[in-house]
């Protein structure tokens, strides 16, 4: 038995589900360690506490692993918006992202702007929602210190080009929303600067697995704003107060959830073993099942065709006038998709079995005949 198949068996939801980019039923992994967690927590057997606390470290090593970052340039976060809100309040300066992009960027860049008046978010005019090098290099201006991009648009389903907007943008902050891609993306996330992730999506570890990860470079420039008594290098900063770390740390409040970063941890452990690139591939596969099904029976696609353009989410973009009864036939047959602004985004992992596609396909059966008549 190989990573990638330990792995693919670890997808336990029933058939039908497409909507990774909503949510990602807990992998198996995932679940075995909530067992052991709760056997830890409810027994509390000597060291069981410490050993449950050991769990930050287990996390910061397994992100650092994936990322490619130092893992004391990682810090427990309890979802991707937290650690952009701690991004966006301590940059000083005029920050390039698109006002088109998820809200967990662009409100985290207006709230700062408005508080602490050193930010100015510059709103990119984009390629038809899709943030490429080629936009970016158009509205640099020397006052822009950061760029901030999601790393899959979740409209979209554009894949942003990272070497490529490294490029171009040169020494400025490159802030990077992973959440919709990592754990099915090989991307090169060594460019960035600042990635802030949650877990309860494509790497399926459930709510409150978040992180931020930062350069050298951005721990220099970035201000903690909001840092709590465990942002110091203190274990317990008695009777003083002393300044932030210099390391990750520095944006924290209070002790992470241990039993959160457990969960993550065994979820990016599990990706270790099977292989990014394994993954990656098998989602690529899945997609263009996915994509042919629906030139198939002719039902509009406006996410990318090309593989490196893409990562798991599919949009189908029927007439205005079919959006009802297309949403409709999915759901007798029980395929689960996300509606969006008359899109149905269909999100594609891995483990995207035979079965569900099916499913698909017998929805689109429906479709095609009832819009026949």
């Amino acid at each position: 038995m190989t990573g990638i198949d330990d792995y693919l068996r670890g997808f336990g939801e029933e058939s039908g589900y497409l909507d990774y980019g909503r949510v990602g039923p807990l992998a198996g992994v995932v679940q075995a360690e909530i067992r052991s967690q709760l056997d830890l927590l409810g027994r509390a057997r000597y060291g069981a506490i410490d050993q449950l606390r050991g769990q930050d470290e287990r996390m910061r090593n397994a992100v650092a692993a994936l990322l490619g970052f130092p893992a004391d340039n990682i810090v427990s976060q309890p979802n991707t918006s937290m650690g952009l809100m701690h991004t966006m309040f301590g940059i000083t300066g005029s920050v390039l992202l698109s006002a088109g992009d998820f809200p967990s960027l662009t409100v985290a860049a207006a709230r700062a702007s408005e508080s602490m008046q050193v930010l100015t978010p510059t709103w990119l005019e984009t390629d038809h929602g899709r943030v490429t090098p080629h936009t970016i290099r158009e509205q640099l201006t020397p006052s822009i210190t950061a760029v901030a991009v999601s790393l899959v648009d979740t409209r979209t389903g554009y894949l942003a080009d990272l070497d490529g907007i490294r490029q171009v943008i040169g020494d400025r902050l490159l802030i990077v929303d992973a959440i919709q891609g990592l754990g099915v993306v090989d991307a090169p996330f060594e460019v960035a600067d600042v990635v802030a992730s949650g877990g309860q999506k494509w790497l399926r570890s459930g709510w409150g697995t978040g992180f931020l990860a930062l350069s050298d470079r951005a721990l220099e420039h970035l201000e903690p704003v909001v840092s709590g008594y465990t942002g110091t290098d203190e274990p317990e900063p008695w009777d003083s107060v002393p300044p932030p770390s210099k390391t990750a740390r520095a944006y924290s409040v209070a002790n992470p959830d241990f039993s959160a970063a457990g969960r993550l941890a065994a979820a990016l452990e599990e990706i270790a073993a099977a292989g990014i690139g394994n993954i990656s591939a098998a989602v690529a596969d899945r997609v263009g099942e996915a994509l042919s099904l629906a030139d198939e029976f002719a039902i509009g696609v406006v996410s990318p065709r090309a593989e490196h353009e893409r990562a798991g989410i599919v949009i189908l973009d029927p007439a205005e006038d079919q959006v009802a009864l297309l949403s409709a036939s999915l759901h007798n047959h029980g395929v689960t998709t996300t509606i969006r602004q008359n899109r149905i985004r269909l999100s594609v992992h891995a483990g995207t079995t035979s079965e569900t596609l099916g499913m698909l396909r017998d929805s689109f059966v429906s479709f095609s005949t009832a819009v026949a008549y």
